[in-house]
């Protein structure tokens, strides 16, 4: 197209000038990164006061209780130990050792053994196992120490058993020998030489001592005067004094009981004269009467078990027991605003 002439007295055209602005997304005043940083910051701050207030609200022992239960179970190895710096990188299980003797603060630490040979710690099957051979050794050595006594014959009602409680010693009563008078709680001389045989076998082990009356299912004529539970607690208890009176201490007799006729040494015949028996008890040791008593426990009781005693369930019954400081709501009180019944999971309704 031809360009239009100007005239003479018309001005000089202005050039025409296009400015493109492009605005950029600011993203709320310069990004959002300072809100995820200030997020952070607020929920510090209220961790801290929470702290702040828990150390001014609990006791020592509650603080103690809620330490021991965030403390981790640490198992820490250390470097150069056990011969670790040797040329084969641990050649001797013998070697030098730095372990810690604590893996933390709290009381859920592990202790590490002294050495590899496991010196240090004896657990509860080490002491099953020493206590079933001291047993083995007090059966041969009160089969020995009869047999020089001239009591041959009264083997056969003595036997041994092994228990939950520990090493279980019956004398037994049979038709040619009885340990008690009939009816009584005085022991006859041979049933006083046998007990104070056996005392002198226990005498070499230091475990408690348990003696327990039995008797069998015949009743008194008069039961108002006396009974089997009297005449069995009374047996046992001659039993106890002359145990004592032949080097048994009196601190080392844990329980002393009669069961009358409860708990038959012939299941099918409570009038069997063998159910007339007294059952002189060398408890285990601590530890081996754990292990002996989880020994006969199914599967399923001992999971039940395991459950009671898991530490962390217990930590926070303590915890919840302690109450952190006694937060709740007390007992008895009724809520003015409770929620209404079905609209517990509905939006808003909170």
């Amino acid at each position: 197209m031809a360009e239009k002439k100007r005239g003479a007295n018309e001005p000089e055209p202005r050039p025409i000038i296009v400015k493109k602005i492009i605005v950029e997304g600011h993203g709320g005043h310069h990004g959002g990164a300072w809100k995820v940083a200030y997020a952070d910051f607020v929920t510090a701050m209220m961790a801290f006061f929470l702290l702040m207030w828990l150390l001014g609200a609990t006791t020592e022992k509650q603080r103690k209780a809620l330490a021991d239960y965030f403390t981790p179970t640490l198992v820490e190895l250390k470097a150069a130990s056990a011969g670790s710096t040797g040329l084969l990188g641990g050649d001797s299980i013998m070697g030098k050792e730095n372990y810690p003797t604590t893996g933390g603060q709290g009381n859920l630490s592990i202790t590490i053994p002294r050495d590899a040979s496991g010196t240090k710690e004896q657990g509860g099957k080490n002491m099953k196992a020493a206590d079933r051979a001291k047993f083995e050794s007090i059966k041969k050595e009160l089969e020995a120490r009869m047999n020089r006594r001239g009591m041959g014959k009264l083997r056969k009602n003595v036997r041994f058993t092994e228990t939950r409680e520990g090493l279980r010693i019956d004398l037994i009563d049979e038709a040619d020998f009885a340990m008690f008078a009939m009816a009584t709680d005085r022991l006859l001389p041979a049933a006083r030489t046998l007990i104070g045989e056996v005392a002198q076998v226990l005498e070499t082990m230091p475990n408690d001592v348990i003696v327990r009356g039995h008797t069998d299912g015949l009743p008194y004529a008069n039961g108002r005067t006396m009974n089997n539970w009297m005449l069995s607690s009374a047996r046992a208890e001659a039993t106890r004094k002359a145990l004592s009176e032949s080097g048994i201490g009196n601190e080392r007799f844990a329980r002393i009981e009669g069961v009358a006729d409860r708990d038959p040494y012939i299941k099918g015949d409570a009038y069997d004269p063998r159910n007339r028996r007294m059952s002189i008890i060398l408890a285990w040791s601590r530890n081996g009467a754990k292990d002996a008593e989880d020994d006969g426990l199914d599967e399923e009781t001992r999971a039940a078990v395991a459950e009671r005693d898991d530490p962390m369930r217990l930590a926070k019954a303590q915890a919840t027991r302690l109450d952190m400081g006694g937060t709740a709501l007390p007992q008895g009180v009724k809520l003015m605003n409770p929620t209404a019944p079905g609209t517990e999971n509905k939006p808003g309704k909170h």
